[in-house]
């Protein structure tokens, strides 16, 4: 009797969450994506300033920087604020400032202890921003920009009146374990936030992507800089979700070619450093944090096994069967729908639902846990107390 109680309950539980996520996916399914658009006779020059925070980026930060040079007019600068690098970063940026001025070098050490550290290289880069510049876009150091990128921003901009927008960057992995782990881990976004592709109004459902992040300057020194990010494991939610909460709306589009990311190097690395900040956990969570886990444990992650396992023991609770029936047919029909996010897929993504469940738990453990690590800094949730 307590097993039949059990399993009705979860099952209700399930199917209301489910629910949820299908409305969620149905209401985002037209999204708009992001078009190559040249720079327009309205397109101001000098009008952007890229901020690029790094540390220790030395094999990682070619691609990017040669990217960010084929750049139009309106890029009036690009400003790598480097925290304290010790293999070679800064001198390989001063190669770059020679071969062209608009790339500029800013020393952002040390890092002072209640700072997330590119928290802290966003907020000294702004203060060195050109007077002309109206835009700021944040970029990390593994993204390969196309030679359209910032002129594509700037129109998506204009196009829709938005004082900030992201981007759900093109994803490059390579490896058996990067391959099934890495999309299990994306997929956990699909459910807790729908598809990219518009504007985001409710703090609930920001979605962002510091990796990327197109940001008009006044609205951005009106609500505090980056300082609002400060004490942040997700400086880039924790940063939208101030401007969503102080009536800015926040784009998030997808954006093909335009943009890609090498994320990590390896599945150790993916597994060790994503989990830190994918829980989005921050002052403005309140319960969205628990929910969302919720509902990829009960929606995402459970119903494939609990199928299979209602199967072999020839479970006579047919609706809970079908339940996760179709619960693990949505899981499938997600991995289809997720395989644009990735120039190429090795084999091993098909089986990523698999890393799922130990997806769950390592999200779950990270989001009660207030001290990470970055590169052997201390990251504390809260800031030290």
């Amino acid at each position: 009797m307590k097993t039949k109680l059990l399993l009705l309950t979860l099952g209700l539980v399930q199917l209301i969450l489910g629910l949820r996520v299908v409305k969620r996916l149905l209401l985002t399914s037209q999204g708009e994506r992001l078009q190559p658009m040249p720079a327009s006779d309205r397109t101001e020059r000098h009008t952007l300033s890229v901020i690029m925070p790094v540390l220790n980026e030395y094999t990682r930060l070619v691609p990017c920087l040669e990217g960010l040079l084929t750049q139009g007019q309106e890029v009036a600068e690009i400003l790598v604020v480097d925290g304290g690098s010790c293999d070679g970063t800064q001198d390989l940026v001063r190669s770059f400032t020679r071969r062209n001025s608009r790339v500029r070098l800013l020393d952002a050490s040390p890092v002072p202890p209640n700072w997330n550290g590119k928290a802290w290289g966003l907020h000294i880069g702004l203060q060195q921003v050109a007077a002309t510049s109206r835009w700021v876009l944040t970029l990390d150091a593994d993204v390969c920009p196309a030679p359209l990128l910032a002129s594509s921003l700037l129109a998506q901009a204009q196009k829709t009146g938005l004082a900030a927008l992201s981007i759900a960057t093109l994803q490059e992995i390579e490896g058996p374990g990067q391959g099934a782990l890495h999309p299990s881990l994306l997929t956990t976004l699909v459910y807790r936030f729908g598809i990219p592709g518009r504007a985001i109004r409710k703090v609930s459902e920001v979605q962002a992507n510091g990796q990327c992040f197109l940001l008009r300057r006044e609205v951005l020194e009106e609500c505090g800089g980056f300082q609002i990010a400060r004490d942040s494991l997700c400086e880039d939610i924790t940063l939208a979700r101030a401007l969503v909460a102080s009536g800015h709306p926040v784009g998030f589009y997808e954006a093909d070619s335009l943009v890609s990311v090498r994320m990590y190097g390896n599945w150790r690395e993916t597994w060790q450093n994503w989990t830190r900040s994918l829980p989005m956990h921050d002052r403005f969570s309140r319960g969205y944090t628990l929910l969302a886990l919720l509902e990829v444990a009960l929606v995402q992650a459970l119903p494939l096994p609990l199928f299979l396992v209602l199967v072999l023991l020839r479970s006579r609770s047919r609706w809970l069967l079908l339940l996760n029936g179709i619960g693990a047919a949505m899981r499938v029909g997600v991995l289809l729908g997720t395989a644009r996010a990735y120039r190429q897929r090795p084999w091993s993504y098909w089986l990523s639902p698999l890393c799922d469940l130990p997806v769950v738990l390592k999200l779950g453990s990270s989001a009660l846990q207030r001290r990470h690590s970055w590169r052997g800094r201390p990251i504390i949730r809260g800031g030290v107390k």
